[in-house]
């Protein structure tokens, strides 16, 4: 029996990631701090190399204007509040949004990455 064989399932790695886990086993954390990747503490599997760079950021923007944005619309065509208040709602939440999803986003990222063998150095 091989590595390969024993290799989780490409959802699987992606949800432990989702979790902040470490996509080989689900038990050790592969973040140190907020965002840095760092190598499993329970299994060993290598995961500080895995560079998911830009990747990340860009898809927590796509998902928090996909929410935040509707939100923003629909509130101004029903209650037409002032724009002070819309600002004052919407960007606290876009901010907290953007800085929970964040960290989860790169997770899953890192996942999919570590189940393809992908460290994030590739050229075409």
């Amino acid at each position: 029996m091989t590595f390969e064989d024993i290799r989780p399932h490409l959802g699987l790695a992606i949800l432990r990631g989702l979790a902040r886990r470490c996509p080989s086993c689900g038990i050790g954390h592969s973040f140190k701090g907020y965002l840095k990747v760092v190598d499993c503490p329970h299994c060993g599997e290598q995961l500080g190399h895995i560079r998911a760079d830009d990747f990340p950021p860009y898809l927590t923007i796509a998902i928090v204007g996909h929410m935040v944005v509707p939100m923003l619309l629909l509130s101004e065509q029903l209650m037409s509040p002032p724009t002070w208040m819309l600002l004052s709602v919407a960007v606290p939440v876009t901010l907290g949004l953007t800085l929970t999803l964040l960290p989860r986003v790169k997770g899953g990222i890192l996942g999919l990455m570590w189940h393809l063998g992908l460290r994030g150095d590739e050229t075409q």
